[in-house]
């Protein structure tokens, strides 16, 4: 893999996180091909203008802390975010979680497609049908 991708797909993860974290839907989206497909453990797979929207319904203040960004090393166009995400939602309530968030780019660098992995497990009593 060309430095160049590498030092892309890093900026690319660090402002997804930045504005993940500020909860800017747009800035976020314009991140994403418009017909890019994210999984999420809670809603399955959706679009990202979509998805982002219901983020953003029902988040507060949330804080992102990230801990490393991994790039492929087989020359796939693929990235990882890994953060703790100090989750706040609209109610008041929080959950704090690990998360890895795996990244697909397209040739130009957009993201294509991400999955988003962590256990739900300990965050389900906190987040429950605020989500939907």
């Amino acid at each position: 893999m060309a430095s160049s991708s590498a030092t892309l797909y890093t900026r690319q993860i660090r402002t997804y996180l930045e504005a993940l974290e500020r909860g800017d839907v747009a800035a976020i989206c314009a991140l994403f091909r418009p017909d890019a497909q994210i999984h999420s453990p809670f809603l399955g797979w959706m679009e990202p203008a979509p998805f982002f929207s219901k983020v953003d319904a029902a988040s507060g203040q949330s804080t992102i802390t990230p801990i490393d960004i991994c790039v492929s090393a087989t020359g796939a166009r693929r990235a990882t975010g890994y953060f703790v995400y100090d989750w706040g939602l609209k109610d008041g309530t929080s959950v704090q979680f690990e998360c890895v968030d795996v990244f697909e780019f397209d040739e130009n660098g957009l993201i294509e497609r991400m999955i988003i992995v962590y256990d739900t497990h300990p965050i389900r009593g906190a987040v429950g049908d605020k989500y939907a």
